[in-house]
């Protein structure tokens, strides 16, 4: 590859990056004031509902997650981070029960029914009419989840821009060993 070839990729490669470093800091930001919206929501409640009525003892004894982290290979093998909802199948896993092959004509049997039934809602720890208050941190908390995911993707998308830059800058050494 020619030196202004090079200089022109390298050059493309430090905007894209330094865009992905502005969009990251804008999402640290959305996501802080998410987090701390939460937080401030949460204390509403409490102060709402008096500060025994929302704490640990309410937890359930046995909790499902609500969403999941799911990784995908993107392109040039990036990772990307998405958060799905516990009771949603993604396509991948949506198919045929079992690999054998079913009998269509004989005894009919019942599937018992799985025990994967959708999570419950934990609001409802917390009695049946809660502070809309708790419902908002809620809601912040799980925006933030997913902002969390989206800046875990672009974090990924920045250090393989970094180590694309380094690459090219070493080549660039090679062809012009006075200039770089």
């Amino acid at each position: 590859m020619a030196a202004p070839d090079l200089r022109a990729e390298l050059d493309s490669l430090l905007l894209q990056l330094l865009g992905d470093l502005e969009e990251l800091e804008g999402k640290r930001a959305v996501l802080n004031a998410r987090v701390e919206e939460g937080w401030l929501s949460l204390a509403k409640a409490r102060y709402a509902m008096g500060a025994k009525s929302v704490g640990p003892l309410q937890y359930a004894s046995h909790m499902e997650p609500q969403v999941c982290l799911h990784t995908s290979e993107a392109q040039e093998g990036l990772q990307k981070f998405k958060v799905v909802r516990a009771g949603v199948h993604t396509p991948e896993e949506v198919g045929p029960g079992e690999a054998a092959l079913r009998r269509r004509k004989g005894p009919a049997k019942t599937p018992e029914p799985q025990s994967s039934e959708a999570p419950q809602d934990p609001l409802n720890w917390f009695g049946i009419l809660v502070p809309h208050s708790l419902r908002q941190a809620q809601a912040s908390f799980r925006d933030g989840l997913q902002l969390a995911a989206d800046i875990a993707s672009l974090q990924n998308r920045i250090d393989w821009g970094r180590n694309q830059l380094r690459e090219l800058q070493e080549k660039l050494k090679q062809l012009e060993p006075g200039a770089a």
